[in-house]
């Protein structure tokens, strides 16, 4: 019997996704000599407009080279397919012969799958396999790409505690994360000790209250000499909207196709400066908004990330198998490993960082965070407590 599998990647890229692309590439044709493996460029667009690589022609060098190489190598998109979307990308499915599709991406690309499987009739099987550095799968205790992100994020943090150190004064760092905070709590995960920074952790799960945030820093700079801050880009306030939305002018608001406020830019880095040097002028304060740099960074791409991004896509060649669903990393007795979920579990939901991973003051982590941050993220280095 040949099989046919077509693989897509949605969404923004991470350092590991094209572990899982190869990943499942390898295992297909381990496990069905005869199939091919179609790689479908710019996500779902590629299977709807018949743009597509053979990744059968390519030998296994090429695909390793290709796995670890960060980024999506055959493109992504953040289309999110409606019913009418989802026919035409289920008639270039069949015209491609797809026996099965395995599309890697966060929650939007599984609301994709579930559509897609519910119209299909059960002659394709659709698995959907995870990718987000936000961590916000539902069913998932951590995601591929999550770790190699929250390295350069914790990496970061602490380097710049450091300089704070020697020169103090005030710093924010805005991190990646509209609904789920995971990426910014990922800033505390190798302080150093009680006086390290991040002194300060604003996240969407709680209100974020223009007011507070200057008395939180003062309060810092009292007790520490020096605050460092780290803010999630989708920190909302009390009205539910995101916080840049009250700080900017409507007119200067940029949404996207889909009417969400952007939120990677400068605006809220500038309105938050803008706060600091109102409500205590005269301190050095320094805003650096991190955008993309994170979530692809090549010198912080994570070995465990590698080897479970790759093992998810292994696993997703033998979901398939079994009718398709949600490739899920659950962990249990000490071990991280793929499971099969419905797609129906993952589709759509959000995952959010945990209420307790926060303390009741809602502007900084908890213990439980601190250990859930030490077992994904061992600190690798050991170094001096500063003089000052």
């Amino acid at each position: 019997m040949t099989e046919t599998f077509v693989i897509a990647q949605g969404g923004g890229p991470t350092a590991v996704i094209n572990q899982t692309l190869v990943g499942a590439a390898l295992e297909a044709r381990k496990r069905y000599p005869r199939s091919r493996v179609l790689g479908a460029r710019y996500g779902v667009r590629g299977i709807r407009d018949g743009d597509l690589v053979d990744l059968s022609a390519l030998d296994e060098k090429e695909l390793r080279a290709i796995a670890a190489t960060p980024s999506a190598a055959l493109g992504s998109t953040r289309d999110k397919p409606d019913a009418a979307y989802c026919e035409t990308i289920l008639k270039g499915l069949r015209q491609a012969g797809a026996t099965a599709f395995i599309y890697i991406g966060g929650n939007d690309t599984a609301g994709t799958q579930q559509i897609l499987a519910e119209a299909s009739g059960g002659d394709i099987a659709f698995v959907h396999a995870p990718k987000t550095i936000d961590n916000d799968l539902v069913e998932n205790d951590h995601t591929p790409g999550f770790i190699s992100a929250a390295e350069f994020v914790a990496g970061a943090f602490v380097s710049v505690d450091l300089d704070f150190r020697a020169l103090p004064g005030i710093y924010v760092g805005i991190v990646m994360g509209r609904h789920a905070g995971f990426l910014t709590a990922a800033a505390a995960a190798w302080q150093l000790d009680g006086d390290s920074g991040p002194h300060l952790v604003y996240v969407p799960e709680r209100a974020f209250s223009p007011t507070r945030f200057v008395e939180d820093i003062r309060e810092a700079m009292d007790r520490h000499g020096r605050c460092i801050v780290a803010m999630s880009e989708g920190v909302t306030a009390e009205d539910g909207r995101s916080v840049v939305e009250g700080l900017v002018p409507p007119d200067r608001l940029e949404r996207d196709a889909h009417g969400n406020v952007r939120l990677s830019g400068g605006d809220l880095g500038m309105s938050i400066e803008r706060l600091i040097n109102d409500g205590l002028p005269g301190i050095r304060a320094r805003v650096d908004t991190f955008g993309y740099l994170p979530r692809g960074n090549i010198s912080t791409t994570n070995a465990t990330d590698v080897r479970e991004a790759f093992e998810a896509g292994v696993f997703a060649v033998d979901a398939a198998s079994r009718g398709g669903g949600s490739v899920a990393l659950q962990h249990e007795n000490g071990v991280t490993a793929p499971r099969l979920v419905a797609l129906g579990s993952v589709a759509g939901k959000t995952r959010h960082l945990p209420a307790d991973f926060l303390l009741p003051e809602g502007n900084q982590v908890s213990s439980s965070c601190r250990e859930y941050l030490e077992r994904l993220l061992p600190r690798r280095f050991e170094l001096a407590r500063p003089f000052v």
